[in-house]
């Protein structure tokens, strides 16, 4: 009796987990709740905190300046501007004068100056994950791997898309490029720091904001290239990601579904958010490898590690595909490319390992490492490294 009771009880608790999981599912299809999921911009993680206060990260003071950009459909983003160690160190006495916080006039203050001013520096462009603000978790200590292999000359400018922490709005796919425009445009225009002396740095959904922005710029009647860019921990597209993507790295969201692919297909059918940065990377490539010019037209960097939970490796394997097929006359099968790298790629043994893929106008990374989970290899030297590069022309 007491057997037939257990198995009454556990057959009724998965009945009603099933139903619940149904349920979820369902909410799902609710564009507010996608968007909620896709971009968590409520989860701040920096409650209680002002992070108008940069020095509550341990940054020294005003080394970080906080502002507003303003972008053209009306929209306030939080950003700061972080000024590389040495380069303050030349400058303490002079910036310790100035007033901390907010600068409601950006463009008076010493660090601005010190980008747009000096013909040399250099600039980091940083779009940050879901989730959180400038001031959350690994992001203060990867904003100082920017600078970490120059530390007298890149600059790092960073936002809170629309939505996130103080800036104003709503997350939306194309809001989000919006957002990203603004930014290249205000370094551009305002700070005058022309397109070959920045480099996009990008982590998880920011790594699908960076591609639109790069293919966005490249795709103008006369196309804007930027120096490099370096993506961490990136998703292949919105549609693979939900197969895959763990939320905090330990709940999977759709893997039960992902088992019926006619079922995932019809659910994917609901997602408006897209993000296909396989295709915008893809197209990006092909179009720098067509312009007809003889200088290096691109340098990309993708890294992963291989201890991700939140979005597995695999998918930096397929972005790195499609970029390779794209730069090729006659494409390449995903299985020739592995059989390839399996024999070229460069073995860091405890490190992980690196492929690399010279084309005509450019040059495509994949630098896979065994520990660095989903964001705090956003600090790691690898990262530093990787920004460096891609401005050695410049160095």
């Amino acid at each position: 009796m007491a057997s037939i009771i257990l198995s009454r009880s556990v057959f009724y608790g998965l009945l009603a987990s099933a139903g619940l999981y149904t349920f979820f599912i369902g909410l799902l299809t609710i564009p507010l709740l996608q968007d909620q999921v896709i971009y968590l911009n409520r989860v701040t993680l920096t409650w209680f905190q002002d992070v108008n206060i940069p020095e509550q990260w341990g940054f020294l003071r005003n080394q970080v300046t906080p502002f507003f950009l303003t972008t053209p459909d009306g929209e306030s983003l939080h950003a700061w501007h972080i000024l590389p160690l040495e380069l303050y160190r030349q400058n303490q006495e002079a910036l310790s004068m100035e007033p901390q916080g907010l600068a409601l006039e950006v463009k008076e203050r010493l660090n601005f100056k010190l980008l747009r001013d000096d013909p040399s520096s250099l600039l980091v462009l940083y779009f940050h994950g879901a989730a959180g603000t400038l001031g959350s978790g690994w992001r203060p200590p990867s904003y100082r791997a920017m600078s970490a292999g120059t530390p007298h000359r890149i600059h790092t400018l960073a936002i809170d898309y629309r939505g996130f922490g103080s800036s104003s709005g709503y997350p939306s796919e194309k809001g989000l490029l919006t957002d990203a425009i603004t930014l290249a445009e205000w370094a551009m225009k305002e700070a005058e720091i022309p397109p070959s002396r920045i480099v996009i740095f990008a982590q998880s959904l920011g790594t699908a904001v960076s591609l639109s922005l790069i293919h966005h710029m490249a795709t103008k009647p006369e196309p804007v290239l930027f120096s490099g860019a370096v993506l961490v921990a990136p998703f292949a597209d919105v549609e693979s990601l939900t197969a895959t993507y763990r939320i905090a790295g330990t709940i999977p969201l759709l893997d039960p579904v992902a088992k019926f692919p006619r079922l995932l297909a019809w659910l994917n059918t609901w997602i408006i958010a897209k993000w296909p940065s396989k295709t915008k990377l893809a197209d990006f490539i092909r179009r720098c490898e067509d312009i007809d010019q003889g200088s290096p037209m691109y340098d990309i960097t993708i890294i992963h590690a291989e201890d991700d939970y939140d979005i597995p490796w695999s998918h930096s394997e397929q972005l790195f595909w499609h970029a390779i097929n794209a730069s090729m006359p006659h494409g390449i099968t995903f299985e020739e490319l592995e059989k390839e790298k399996s024999v070229s790629r460069f073995n860091n043994n405890a490190g992980g390992w690196a492929a690399e893929r010279r084309t005509r106008k450019g040059v495509i990374r994949e630098e896979i490492v065994k520990y660095g989970l989903h964001d705090r290899i956003m600090s790691y030297p690898i990262v530093s490294l990787a920004v460096t590069r891609a401005f050695q022309t410049l160095l």
